[in-house]
């Protein structure tokens, strides 16, 4: 089977091309898209000038085919409250390092890829993009099965982790087993709170299915990585409608009412719900959801939207980054030996096909 690898490019010109050519034999790229919210309405989908689907791949004689994920989310997140946290070989500080070296490509791309997201996801673009993946016809699954499509997809610019996305799935739940052995949801929340990245096999945009998330539709916080100059560009920066602290939204209105940036998270949550067998608790659902809205959980933003339901989410979702964020230098897992234990959880909450 040929090898395909995908790699975020979407600025070749900045990054330069021989760069790229010289870090691997093919490359791939994928067009701007948006996010939705979890009860935001289902906006009719169009195509936006600003996206444009684009794709390459080489052949090999690979016996795999390979997803090079760019997620730059992984070098900004505030490490403060895990400062005495209990890690394998690795101090919280040495996680996610960051830097502004324009000499490094890597640091480069990462902040490209912030701003072509800050720069394209309005709240019309989320619009569309509800639309067009929340008909749910890429693809039929079950859970064991996407899992196993994420052992093909490794985040390239992942600092703490060159392995596939499947071992940190594994990593996380087993984390989670071992601190709360009675609670098999969340054991299995950790287990498929990424799998929406599943969207970059699917040909969504890099930038449109990794990262932090944030609110549209009202003032962007200044946490948000890259604030001060990403959004110079964004349609919504300069749109009265928007541009306010609560925007389109009452206070206190409560984060099922929010849409948010297109992302993994997003997508998985609704997955979920239109999965008639599933049987997760709503707190799943809204970790799945909410755990890469850092502005919040992490950046202290965005609480005058919240209700009282998102105030006992947020310890929650601190709770459960313990185990996402810091277990990449974990061992890895014999996923064989785990799966028959990690199928049950399965069988009990998540079972049959779910519709992509």
């Amino acid at each position: 089977m040929a090898a395909v690898e995908v790699i975020y490019r979407r600025t070749d010109e900045e990054l330069g091309r021989a760069e790229e050519e010289d870090r691997c034999s093919s490359t791939a790229s994928s067009s701007p898209e948006p996010s939705y919210n979890q009860q935001g309405s289902r906006g009719s989908f169009s195509s936006s000038s600003d996206c444009t689907d684009q794709y390459q791949s080489s052949e090999d004689d690979d016996e795999h085919e390979q997803i090079l994920v760019l997620d730059p989310s992984e070098h900004y997140r505030p490490e403060e409250q895990y400062k005495d946290l209990e890690l394998h070989g690795k101090q919280v500080e040495e996680f996610r390092r960051y830097s502004h070296d324009e000499d490094d490509h890597i640091q480069r791309r990462v902040k490209l890829t912030y701003y072509e997201m800050h720069k394209n996801q309005t709240v019309e673009f989320v619009r569309q993009r509800t639309a067009k993946w929340t008909r749910f016809d890429h693809a039929q699954l079950t859970i064991m099965e996407a899992l196993e499509k994420l052992n093909d997809l490794i985040d390239e610019s992942d600092p703490d982790s060159d392995l596939p996305n499947i071992v940190h799935a594994f990593q996380t739940a087993e984390r989670i087993r071992a601190v709360h052995p009675d609670k098999g949801w969340l054991q299995l929340t950790g287990l498929i709170h990424d799998l929406g990245k599943i969207l970059v096999l699917f040909g969504e945009s890099q930038w449109a299915v990794v990262g932090d998330t944030y609110p549209v539709g009202c003032q962007f916080a200044p946490s948000i990585v890259y604030r001060e100059h990403s959004f110079d560009e964004c349609p919504d920066l300069h749109d009265e409608r928007y541009n306010s602290k609560l925007g389109i939204y009452e206070p206190n209105c409560g984060l099922d009412r929010v849409m948010f940036s297109w992302g993994h998270d997003e997508y998985m949550a609704r997955v979920l719900m239109n999965h008639e067998s599933c049987s997760l608790p709503p707190e799943a659902i809204r970790i799945i959801r909410l755990h890469s809205f850092y502005p919040w959980h992490s950046g202290g933003d965005y609480m005058h939207l919240c209700n009282e339901q998102d105030l006992e989410t947020i310890k929650l979702i601190r709770e459960f980054n313990k185990f996402d964020l810091y277990t990449k230098s974990s061992p890895v897992p014999d996923i064989e030996a785990l799966t028959p234990y990690y199928q049950s959880l399965i069988d009990k909450y998540i079972p049959g096909k779910l519709k992509w």
